[in-house]
């Protein structure tokens, strides 16, 4: 098996970690809330990542002082801030929303990588990329025509999750700059490791640092899973092609989503998901 199809199967087999992961998050709800379960999945991706880079690097867990100091950016604002948001929104979205909303990541990533870098100017065909994805977003988080025409353009938890979103795409462009030849293994083991402190001491002081239910387990296994395969994935394609593969994401996030919790997909959400993949194909061309 060459290169490009191990990328290939590890970016799908992200994609899919991904989709289950607010599915088996929301199930977790109906015992505990998010800050819990965002944390009890910080512990098994520290686990299941300590003992990948163990494997695979050696047992060499050394960083220098800038890759640490990225690291616990990324940490912090990614693991932390970011993801306590997008699992609050979670327990109060239909999961194709925090799902593609979350993937319009790749706007953000060249803005901030263009305004704050200076990186590479942006053409015509990324402008027209960006207003397709968007239009998806706002499709996809307003869900009818009825909506629409009301003016309504989603909630208060699509907007949180719009942040998270721009959060995680500052922590892409530090990761790209500062951290890209680190083991797969080693930069998920420090990011989780240090976000796990400051999630702990908030549950051992609120008496809640312990599993309550399974769902929390198959969480952080889905997300340990799913960022080894993602970072090993991106080693192996090119950022296009990597892009394009992640877009079987919000597909895999209906499906399990009417299947496992009954959540209808409107038609103008399934038409936003169409327009994602078109906003990354012009992304992913050069004039």
């Amino acid at each position: 098996m060459n290169q490009k199809t191990i990328g290939v199967l590890c970016v799908l087999g992200a994609s899919i970690m991904w989709a289950i992961e607010p599915i088996f998050a929301k199930l977790s709800y109906y015992n505990a809330d998010f800050v819990q379960t965002t944390t009890i999945r910080v512990v098994f991706v520290v686990l299941i990542s300590f003992a990948y880079a163990f494997v695979t690097n050696r047992r060499n867990f050394k960083v220098n002082r800038k890759q640490f100091l990225s690291l616990a950016y990324i940490a912090i604002a990614a693991s932390v801030f970011a993801e306590l948001l997008y699992f609050y929104a979670i327990g109060r979205l239909p999961v194709v929303n925090v799902v593609l909303i979350g993937h319009l990541q790749p706007i953000f990533v060249v803005f901030i990588g263009y305004l704050a870098f200076k990186e590479e100017k942006l053409t015509w065909l990324d402008y027209l990329g960006i207003t397709f994805m968007m239009i998806a977003g706002l499709l996809v988080s307003t869900r009818t025509i009825e909506n629409l025409k009301a003016m309504h353009f989603g909630t208060f938890a699509d907007l949180l999750v719009l942040i998270s979103t721009i959060i995680w795409a500052t922590t892409a462009i530090v990761a790209r700059k500062y951290i890209r030849d680190l083991n797969s293994g080693v930069i998920v083991f420090y990011r989780f490791s240090i976000a796990l402190i400051p999630l702990a001491a908030y549950l051992y002081l609120a008496s809640a640092l312990r599993i309550s239910n399974i769902y929390q387990v198959f969480v952080g296994i889905a997300v340990g899973l799913g960022t080894l395969l993602y970072y090993e994935g991106l080693k192996r394609l090119k950022a296009a092609q990597v892009g394009a593969l992640e877009l079987s994401t919000p597909f895999f996030a209906a499906i399990l989503g009417f299947f496992v919790l009954g959540e209808v997909t409107t038609f103008m959400q399934i038409f936003g998901i169409g327009l994602l993949f078109a906003g990354v194909y012009f992304l992913s061309k050069k004039e």
